[in-house]
Formats: C-alpha cells, structure tokens, sequence
C-alpha cells in the first residue's frame, strides 16, 4: 500500500492526485493552528475546541485571563483558582492554551508569519486562538529578563499588529 503526499492511505494514488493534492496544498491557506484540528488522545477532548460561543462565554474567558495563571516548567498553562479551574469551560481552556495554541517563540513567529499573510478576516476561533496566544506572549514577557524579555516582546508586538489589522479589515465596509 502506498501513502500520498498528504499521508493519506488507501490503496496507489497516480500522478493526477499527487499533481492534485499539490495543486490544493499552495491554493488553500494553512490551518493557522493545526494542532486544534490533530486527533487527541482522550476522547473526550473536543477536536477543534472553540471557548467563546455567546457573549457569557466571552465574559468567563476574560475572568480565566484575568484569574491567576501558572506556567509549568513544561509549559502547561492551569488557573490557580481551584473554583474557577474546576468549571466545565475550564477544561477546553486548558485544551486550547496547552493542546492549541503554540507556546515556543520559534512557532510564535510563524503563526505571525501566517496572520501577516492570511487573505480575508480571521474566523472567530482564529482570532480566539490568537488572543489567547498574545496573553501568553504577554505574560512570558512579564516573565522574562534581558534579551529574552526583548524576544517575547518582539512576538507580542507582532500578534499584536495582526490582531490590529484583522479588526480594521473587518471593520471596513
């Protein structure tokens, strides 16, 4: 059994599918954030987790930001309030900020890569995603010293202008 390029199994695939699945490769924009779109290992976990689907969603998503957060030395995000860290939204934020959203400044700049060349106007789990990536860039920031702080600082600014520039292009008429 052969494998296509886009790792596909099902039997031989020709010339025409490959020239295909290439054709379709550099036409589609990228998933910005293909982890949320990656099967987990629990089944329980949502794949393509999105937090904010009503405006109350909105409103717990800012007091988990605002809550206290813990970074592990392996870089999992948790909220330190037991109360709030225990709300069934709580758990796909800790799936969204440990399983989604890149967290090394290596991935950090070529998710900016990818905002400052994306065509049309983020979709709303994009933008989530984004937000959620800045807060962090945000507070490794607060957390860091000397040049790495100048690093962090760089790849907030960078989420920071894409953001910008997505809520201008879907405020012009």
């Amino acid at each position: 059994m052969h494998r296509s390029p886009s790792g596909l199994s099902g039997g031989t695939w020709s010339a025409r599918t490959a020239v295909y699945e290439l054709t379709l490769l550099f036409l589609l924009p990228a998933k910005l954030f293909p982890a949320a779109h990656r099967p987990k290992r629990s089944p329980s976990m949502p794949l393509n987790p999105i937090l904010q689907t009503s405006l109350e969603e909105v409103e717990l998503l800012y007091q988990f930001l605002l809550a206290e957060l813990e970074i592990s030395p392996a870089l999992e995000i948790s909220i330190k309030d037991e109360e709030l860290a225990s709300w069934r939204k709580a758990s796909n934020f800790h799936t969204v900020c440990n399983d989604v959203i890149p967290k090394r400044i290596p991935d950090i700049r070529r998710l900016s890569a990818s905002l400052s060349s994306y065509p049309g106007i983020l979709k709303k789990e994009d933008f989530e995603r984004t937000v959620l990536t800045l807060a962090y860039a945000a507070y490794r920031t607060a957390l860091s010293q000397g040049y790495q702080k100048d690093i962090w600082a760089q790849s907030l600014i960078s989420l920071f202008q894409a953001l910008r520039h997505d809520l201008m292009r879907s405020s012009s008429p």
